[in-house]
């Protein structure tokens, strides 16, 4: 069964569903991510959606949350490692598609891999925020796409207390 409801944040509606194991989205409504949430959903307060609320609380008050959230979102086996590498990326710090894309490469044993396939693997994150993809920046520091916008974005580092250029 999956369940969904939704969360006032500061930025806007956010929509959250979850499963038994786990959350499986996280996005704001009326963005694009919002019109592929084809699944069946019971409204409901389980205790995972609880959970993210209160973590939700904690982030949109300024603080970095001190706990996570079962997840399960469900990918390719490259996509659920660079949803890993986004989890690994502290808060208030930023890093860029291709250091991911670096590590990846070091990871597989291959001289490079392309920036852009990170880029379409982060773009499918549907766990915004806990999966924190608005962390990653173009190489040269340029803020580039968000499932939640890019004005979202900017707002979410300058919450984290990241000096935009």
């Amino acid at each position: 069964m999956q369940y969904m409801s939704s969360y006032e944040s500061p930025l806007g509606n956010i929509i959250i569903t979850a499963d038994t194991e786990g959350l499986t989205s996280l996005i704001f409504s009326g963005t694009k991510d919002y019109g592929k949430l084809d699944d069946e959903y019971e409204e409901g307060e389980t205790g995972l959606i609880k959970d993210a609320k209160r973590w939700l609380d904690i982030y949109f008050s300024g603080n970095n949350p001190d706990f996570t959230v079962p997840l399960h979102q469900k990918g390719t086996g490259f996509q659920q490692r660079v949803w890993e590498i986004l989890q690994e990326i502290p808060y208030g710090c930023t890093t860029s598609y291709g250091a991911i894309a670096k590590k990846l490469a070091a990871e597989k044993g291959i001289p490079r891999m392309a920036a852009q396939a990170v880029g379409g693997a982060v773009g499918r994150n549907r766990i915004l925020l806990m999966i924190p993809c608005h962390r990653v920046i173009g190489t040269n520091g340029t803020l580039t796409g968000f499932g939640g916008g890019i004005e979202r974005k900017a707002a979410l580092l300058v919450l984290e207390k990241i000096a935009l250029s």
